[in-house]
């Protein structure tokens, strides 16, 4: 069999149960069956119902709670959030075609948000800014010290800084591509135990650059920390 009829045939994908999840979520909010602010049950019923592990329906709010559409609140449990349905339904199509899309085009769409959210953050931050990346950035150290995995820290990490430019429609972005990159990058064990300082050494210097109002240096070296994953997505294809 030639080469170009090869390239014709598509590799086969299984959808995920978290994924059924979310598109579940998306249809009872399109329905209006699940409004803005109503409570969702909670995991053990949810995973009984849909018959799926208790794991799955995690990932799926976890998720879901990435990008903003649900919101966890300690002893009261998760409720969708309050923003539109039409908002919450595009933001949730989009985020299940994010899965299946090219994952360089994705890379490369995050290196643009990012190395120009550092510039204007150091143009723009406020001091409330400046705290709150602080506190994501020990967070995240905290994680890497202990050896747990610290994909929820540097996404808020990343995240704070987009929040820090003042333009919503960036962070809105950032939140839409990002945690999946960095669930990939992990999972992948792009950094390795040998950049750990490396990589400590790369957000505090970002904070810095910040912090002193310094645009071209923040956004070059958010550039610079953002190499490994560049250079990744070259290599793999999903």
């Amino acid at each position: 069999m030639s080469n170009t009829v090869l390239d014709n045939f598509e590799e086969i994908t299984f959808t995920k149960p978290s994924d059924i999840i979310i598109n579940q979520i998306k249809n009872l909010i399109t329905s209006g069956q699940l409004k803005p602010g109503e409570k969702l049950p909670p995991e053990r019923k949810l995973s009984e119902k849909l018959m799926v592990s208790r794991s799955a329906v995690r990932d799926a709010i976890k998720k879901l709670e990435f990008y903003g559409i649900l919101k966890t609140h300690p002893q009261s449990g998760t409720v969708v959030a309050g923003m539109g349905v039409t908002a919450l339904q595009g933001l949730i199509s989009d985020i299940l075609k994010v899965d299946g899309s090219n994952f360089k085009s994705l890379v490369e769409t995050r290196v643009i948000l990012e190395v120009n959210s550092a510039r204007l953050a150091a143009e723009r931050r406020t001091e409330e800014n400046m705290t709150k990346i602080q506190l994501a950035l020990d967070a995240y150290n905290y994680k890497l010290d202990q050896g747990l995995s610290t994909v929820e820290e540097d996404l808020r990490f990343h995240l704070e800084i987009a929040e820090a430019s003042q333009n919503p429609v960036l962070k809105s972005l950032m939140m839409v591509i990002t945690p999946d990159i960095i669930t990939s990058f992990i999972k992948f064990d792009v950094c390795g135990a040998d950049t750990k300082t490396e990589r400590l050494n790369e957000h505090q210097a970002i904070l810095d650059f910040i912090k002193n109002k310094e645009p071209e240096k923040a956004g070059l070296m958010m550039d610079r920390h953002l190499k490994d994953i560049k250079a990744f997505s070259i290599t793999h294809k999903f």
